[in-house]
């Protein structure tokens, strides 16, 4: 597993702050709740989850934590399941209610929420489990306990790829006198299906994803293009079209399975 840092104003900051504060001012720069649902069914998230929504049974309790902007939620919502959708920014969350109120969005900690043992048949998390530096124990018993036996847990995180394990032997040390705190975990396909099991779940599969995101932040770190030229969009897709997944994608993905009867962790691993 490793460490990412982003520069800080206010590194006394408690984490839990931090976090909220940093993403609250991420969704308002994007414009706050807007309900973006059509792209959902071409991102790769669910693609590799919907094989295993279509055996969830009618009217399935699914937890969206870290919901973010609420397009997810609202998504699956729209598509007769009981969605809650869970962010840690009051602010987000307020504004959600206001715009959704047919929806439940819930504002609260991924790590402690306040719902029941066994509450939900299915949980996902987008990129979420990576933020807090204590690292993804927390994230990921939180997940067991309110799942019920037999329920399923869909989570990305940062894919620590061949580019940036290359990277990061030959990175430069930061200056002395900058001001870093930490940003995220970044972890190979076999530090997250190691995190789940450890966490009590039977691991089904673990790959790699957005492949052709990661290629964009290559050209964007490594060669200064911008993401949003037509050159550097090009260049992904002919990049992304023969490099290795494994070597450039940007998220890992993984499902997970709470055992119905105390069953062995099993694990498969796919590049």
């Amino acid at each position: 597993m490793r460490k990412d840092y982003i520069a800080a104003t206010e590194p006394a900051d408690h984490e839990t702050k931090f976090v909220e504060k940093y993403w609250t001012t991420v969704w308002e720069r994007e414009g706050g709740p807007q309900g973006h649902i059509d792209r959902i069914p071409n991102k790769d998230e669910y693609h590799a989850m919907a094989p295993y929504m279509g055996a969830l049974p009618q009217n399935a309790r699914i937890l969206d934590g870290g919901c973010g902007l609420g397009d997810w939620t609202l998504f699956f919502a729209r598509r007769g399941f009981s969605v809650v959708g869970l962010d840690l920014s009051h602010q987000t969350v307020k504004q959600l209610r206001t715009r959704f109120p047919e929806v439940e969005f819930v504002d609260g900690d991924i790590r402690q929420t306040n719902f029941p043992n066994s509450s939900f048949d299915a949980y996902f998390s987008w990129g979420v489990f990576e933020h807090f530096e204590s690292g993804l124990q927390e994230c990921v018993r939180e997940a067991f306990r309110i799942l019920k036996p037999g329920g399923q847990l869909f989570v990305t995180v940062p894919l620590d790829n061949l580019r940036h394990a290359f990277l990061g032997t030959f990175a430069r040390p930061y200056p002395i006198e900058s001001v870093l705190r930490f940003y995220q975990w970044r972890l190979t396909l076999a530090e997250l299906a190691r995190e789940l099991a450890i966490g009590g779940f039977e691991v089904q599969k673990v790959h790699p994803i957005h492949k052709r995101q990661g290629v964009l932040r290559g050209l964007h770190h490594e060669f200064g293009l911008p993401y949003e030229s037509l050159l550097t969009k090009a260049l992904s897709v002919m990049l992304a079209s023969f490099i290795p997944a494994s070597f450039i994608s940007h998220m890992a993905f993984a499902v997970a399975r709470k055992p119905s009867h105390g069953a062995d962790s099993k694990l498969k691993c796919n590049s």
